[in-house]
């Protein structure tokens, strides 16, 4: 039998929010596992202590913001808007049925206002961090370094082309130290003091719209305005453990080792391995690596090759005598060592004029083939040996499980494909706050299936041992059993 509808709309009912709640909502198991009561001390040197209008309490100002990364709502106006008609969100934040949600303009001008220049949000990151040690979550024996770029707010097509300096390495006084000893070794005159423009002036475009973000144009990847987001994650249970924003004009490799070390000294990991991208394989990280004694499986590199000629790898060389012997069997005798590090071999011209191979060993107009080998050259080699082991094959393999599984989901399930304002420290925030959404969503969902138990840490136990006995009897990296 057909009937009416009723207008069920104007009925007033008794009702309690705890109950509109699903008991298995995500929102509910961060709740129950993650302690946010950190944030009011983190902030409260922010704030007033007897004057000014009542502020919203700023545990919820950053659950608002957490709720936003969750469930990828990436405008703060439709944020609010969400809140107001989801009884879940408003449950997580602690408001009633009917009271009345802050204004989008709150969170904007406090971040305008009172947090701006502060580093509430790096300590906010770090403190989840330090929860998912305590659960242990975290072992930081293995951790797993790549960069993802974020669409820059910005035209393409609307850039100015400036000069800008280059970004000045973190190793270029050790680089420089390495240098004088070389070429003193080999009899060379001292280079002259590196002075203050020797970092280097490039031609760039910089965009009128957003002038922090990086004209990107990498191999594979789209052209525009960009920035990266350079993350780390721990091998155990793909907690991020660091979030980094810069330029997309910068290099992976410029701030990888000081944000290892950063890790190392504000969680007192212990870095036994890592694993990294391709374009990671730079002398100075692989001596970097080597110098703290860290493992480091890093992903091949295609070389830059020109069809028809000789492959660097096909002129040998020999350690003994510190020259290259090419396919010809000719020695190239060292020249020089250049400010970048690189020792400069240069063969005899007159013995490559009669040379059969010289049509595939050099376009030179005078006939003279020249091989760069880096200082640092020797850490290169020994850390590209190690993808080859058993051990480097058997954590590269976990790279697409780890920081890159976290990408994915930072950018399909939490919006953080797009930077969603303008601004490094906007960015900065930005990843900062997505990592750590996506920490708490780890943590609670991994503690409500019943980890972190007894019986779940004895299992750990017993599967660390094995893993133990199975690396240091088979699978040990060769710098350890030389």
């Amino acid at each position: 039998m057909l009937k009416k509808e009723k207008n069920k709309q104007l009925k007033y009912e008794f009702v309690c929010i705890e109950s509109l709640v699903p008991q298995d909502h995500l929102l509910r198991k961060i709740e129950r596992h993650i302690d946010f009561s950190f944030i009011h001390d983190k902030v409260k040197d922010l704030y007033s202590p007897d004057n000014g209008r009542p502020a919203v309490a700023p545990t919820v100002l950053f659950k608002m913001l957490f709720i936003g990364y969750l469930f990828g709502i990436r405008s703060e106006r439709r944020l609010i808007e969400e809140i107001k008609v989801n009884m879940a969100y408003r449950w997580f934040l602690g408001y009633g049925i009917e009271e009345k949600i802050p204004d989008a303009s709150t969170i904007s001008q406090n971040r305008r206002r009172r947090f701006n220049g502060s580093e509430v949000y790096q300590e906010i990151f770090d403190e989840i961090v330090l929860q998912a040690m305590g659960h242990g979550m975290v072992g930081g024996k293995v951790l797993y370094t790549d960069s993802t770029h974020l669409k820059a707010s910005a035209n393409k097509n609307k850039f100015e082309v400036k000069e800008v300096r280059k970004n000045v390495r973190d190793y270029i006084a050790d680089l420089d130290r390495d240098v004088e000893e070389d070429r003193r070794r080999h009899g060379k005159d001292p280079l002259k003091p590196r002075g203050e423009g020797d970092s280097g002036i490039k031609f760039s475009k910089v965009s009128t719209t957003d002038k922090d973000s990086g004209y990107m144009f990498r191999e594979g990847k789209p052209v525009g305005f960009f920035y990266l987001d350079h993350r780390s994650v721990d091998g155990r249970h793909s907690i991020i453990t660091d979030a980094h924003a810069t330029s997309a004009a910068m290099h992976d490799s410029v701030p990888y080792l000081s944000r290892l070390d950063r890790q190392r000294s504000r969680f007192g990991f212990e870095v036994e391995t890592v694993g990294l991208d391709a374009g990671y394989f730079t002398a100075p990280i692989c001596r970097g690596l080597e110098e703290r004694g860290i493992y480091g499986v890093i992903g091949y590199r295609r070389p830059n090759h020109v069809k028809g000629y000789f492959y660097k790898r096909e002129y040998r060389y020999d350690e003994a005598r510190d020259c290259y012997v090419c396919p010809g069997g000719q020695e190239l005798r060292y020249r020089t060592t250049n400010r970048g590090g690189y020792r400069e071999y240069k063969s005899d011209p007159s013995v490559c004029r009669e040379c059969e191979h010289l049509d595939r060993c050099t376009r030179s107009r005078n006939h003279v083939k020249v091989i760069t080998r880096h200082v640092w050259e020797g850490s290169k080699e020994r850390i590209n040996g190690h993808r080859l082991s058993e051990y480097g094959k058997r954590i590269y393999a976990r790279r697409k499980e780890t920081v890159e599984r976290s990408f994915a989901d930072a950018k399909e399930l939490h919006g953080h494909r797009y930077a969603r304002m303008r601004g490094l420290s906007k960015v900065q925030e930005q990843c900062l706050l997505c990592a750590a959404s996506y920490n708490m969503k780890k943590i609670a969902l991994y503690l409500s299936r019943g980890g972190g138990g007894p019986f779940d840490d004895a299992m750990k136990g017993i599967k660390g041992m094995i893993d133990t006995i199975v690396e240091l009897f088979f699978l040990q990296p060769a710098y350890q059993t030389a």
